[in-house]
């Protein structure tokens, strides 16, 4: 006979109906964030399964999309920001454009300025995590909460 109070219940373990709150850093937001800009692959917070209440979320990166093998759950960096701060996020090519192609130094400079820029929107974006997310599950969509961690 099984727990009375269904904690042994394995069927929901690949439901994320199941879930009720994520925890994740924001560090990880913001780095899968900057990496999907920066670098090619996506990077991603990752929840994997069996899934329950409370779930912790991990930074990915991957080329191939997993999830139909895995059934992990894939939160965008975008889903996790604020929209207003995901705008915000400094644009290098922009900024180059803007410096004088004939001046090595000016180029330099405006690198330097983008660094600068992305680390400012990094310390932001940190701070702007949202309070929670839709889940796609098999009854539609399921919001949870979101729970920065530190």
């Amino acid at each position: 006979m099984g727990d009375p109070s269904g904690t042994d219940d394995q069927s929901g373990e690949d439901d994320p109906g199941a879930i009720r709150s994520i925890a994740l850093s924001p560090d990880d937001a913001v780095d899968a964030f900057v990496y999907g800009r920066e670098n090619p692959g996506d990077a991603v917070l990752r929840v994997t399964p069996p899934f329950h209440g409370r779930m912790r979320a991990r930074i990915h990166v991957y080329r191939v999309d997993d999830t139909e093998l895995t059934g992990a759950i894939h939160l965008s960096p975008t889903e996790i920001i604020a929209d207003e701060v995901v705008a915000d996020y400094p644009d290098l090519e922009s900024a180059l454009a803007d410096a004088d192609a004939a001046d090595p130094d000016a180029t330099d400079r405006a690198r330097d300025r983008h660094v600068e820029a992305v680390e400012e929107w990094q310390a932001r974006a940190r701070e702007a995590i949202v309070d929670s997310v839709a889940l796609e599950t098999d009854d539609g969509p399921h919001r949870v909460e979101l729970k920065p961690l530190g």
